[in-house]
């Protein structure tokens, strides 16, 4: 039995990764019969009341992942919101210029092209560095700092970015998302659970 904080992963009829919701989400979702169907691993069973007339109780199954009715139009030109906690998520809390890895506090938001040379903040132009790359590379472009940049920053999808924003993914639901990747994501050879943020 899993613990009623765990997040269930909720789909279009078409099966397009839409959000995170939990169980009581989930269990509205279900008494208004906007399930289409339902795939993962059962994760809860809720009893409600009993019925006056037939005396039955009545029982909800949530499973990891449900799917609820209608389709979703993704638009090409989609660009998720950009978060210190979703960059983070996105680098593997690897300093991008060191190579280690730093727990959330140690982090932070580094433009490659600062803002100060005409650098945007945008997912193209940010990478995770710890706080001392970050303090050594000040306005300065990694040339410029003689420093190396260990990956090339990119714009996560629609489904990368619901990966990203999840917390203990479970491994059904890891395949699921993994699905909708490109099969060029750096997102998809990972097999371990987002960090936490704190």
């Amino acid at each position: 039995m899993q613990s009623l904080s765990q997040q269930i992963l909720r789909t279009d009829a078409s099966g397009m990764p839409l959000e995170w919701i939990d169980f009581r989400q989930a269990a509205r979702l279900h008494f208004l019969g906007m399930i289409a169907y339902v795939c993962g691993e059962p994760l809860f069973t809720l009893h409600g009341g009993i019925n006056a007339i037939s005396r039955r109780r009545s029982i909800i199954e949530i499973n990891s992942i449900i799917a609820t009715f209608g389709n979703h139009q993704m638009r090409d030109s989609y660009t998720p919101p950009l978060s210190n906690r979703t960059l983070f998520q996105r680098d593997d809390h690897l300093c991008l210029y060191c190579g280690n890895h730093f727990h959330y506090r140690e982090l932070s938001r580094d433009h490659v092209t600062p803002i100060s040379q005409g650098g945007l903040n945008q997912w193209t132009n940010v990478v995770t560095a710890c706080t001392r790359c970050n303090n050594h590379k000040a306005g300065r472009t990694p040339e410029q700092a003689d420093m190396q940049l260990l990956a090339i920053p990119f714009t996560p999808t629609h489904a990368e970015y619901i990966y990203l924003q999840g917390r203990n993914v479970l491994a059904d639901q890891m395949a699921f998302l993994r699905a909708h990747f490109p099969r060029t994501s750096p997102l998809r050879e990972r097999n371990h659970d987002p960090k936490p943020d704190a």
